[in-house]
């Protein structure tokens, strides 16, 4: 009897700890805690610590409080310049309503799979109006405002607010790529040849210049040098002319010297001339 009566006891205590368990929870500073009784959600705790509830009755369902970020598919979409661009996007969000969250998504996952869909369609709608360039430019920026205010209308009704909208990257599908080398290749070799062709056009011009220029500069020195040589002349015959005055008689002498050095350079130098020449007349040949 007594085993029995303690058996008991250890039934009544173990239940009487699960009811109170049951009967307490906590909510979290970082949590939204939302009491549903029958499937009804009754009460919101937003301020953190120990809370009470009826066991078995009454269920608390925690939400973050957060900001939170759900990174969306690569889609490929079109440009409004026609052009396929593959686009990876990401989105932080919050959430304000938690009992209309618990009703229309359930919980994170179940959003995260909504938000793809809006993302999808609101990038669809602002990127078809947007050209590929501008996407690398400034311009992405109020891309992006826009698909965030798509983005918020749509998420309002899931008790969400989305802080920010982000373009992670903005690439070309694989199959345009090696197209888009290729006729960037094609333009680079064509600026080159441009470039090149100009580049002589220049060349030839300056050689040009630098040639008649220099035919300037070589028929002035030459002018220079010819002005110079018959000034030089000019004084030359001048000094001769003065100095033959002096002694004409030694002149001539000097002048004879002058020849024979010139015209007897060696030993075997035969000339043959009348003893009467005038060129022998200072060496006494023929008296």
């Amino acid at each position: 009897m007594r085993t029995n009566f303690s058996a008991l006891h250890l039934v009544i205590l173990f239940l009487g700890i699960l009811v109170l368990f049951d009967c307490l929870y906590v909510v979290n500073q970082v949590q939204h805690g939302v009491l549903f009784q029958f499937g009804e959600a009754i009460k919101v705790d937003q301020d953190p610590g120990l809370k009470f509830k009826i066991p078995f009755i009454q269920k608390i369902e925690y939400f973050d409080k957060r900001i939170l970020s759900v990174e969306a598919e690569a889609k490929e979409l079109t440009a409004s310049d026609g052009k396929r661009v593959i686009v990876d996007a990401f989105a932080r969000f919050q959430i304000k309503d938690p009992v209309k969250f618990y009703k229309t998504v359930h919980d994170y996952y179940g959003f995260r799979l909504r938000l793809n869909k809006i993302l999808e369609s609101s990038m669809r709608k602002v990127i078809g109006r947007v050209s590929l360039s501008s996407l690398l430019t400034k311009a992405r920026n109020d891309a992006m405002a826009e698909i965030k205010s798509l983005v918020n209308e749509e998420s309002d009704l899931f008790g969400v607010v989305v802080i920010d909208v982000r373009i992670l990257r903005a690439d070309l599908p694989k199959e345009n790529g090696a197209a888009i080398y290729s006729r960037m290749q094609t333009d680079r070799e064509k600026e080159a040849k441009q470039i090149r062709a100009e580049g002589s056009e220049e060349a030839a011009k300056i050689r040009s210049i630098a040639d008649k220029e220099s035919k300037i500069i070589t028929s002035k020195a030459f002018a220079e040098s010819e002005a110079i040589k018959a000034e030089g002349d000019t004084i030359a015959a001048k000094v001769y002319n003065e100095a033959y005055s002096k002694d004409p008689e030694f002149y001539n002498f000097y002048r004879s010297l002058d020849a024979y050095q010139h015209i007897i350079k060696s030993e075997d130098t035969k000339l043959i001339l009348s003893a009467q020449s005038e060129l022998f007349k200072y060496l006494n040949i023929g008296k």
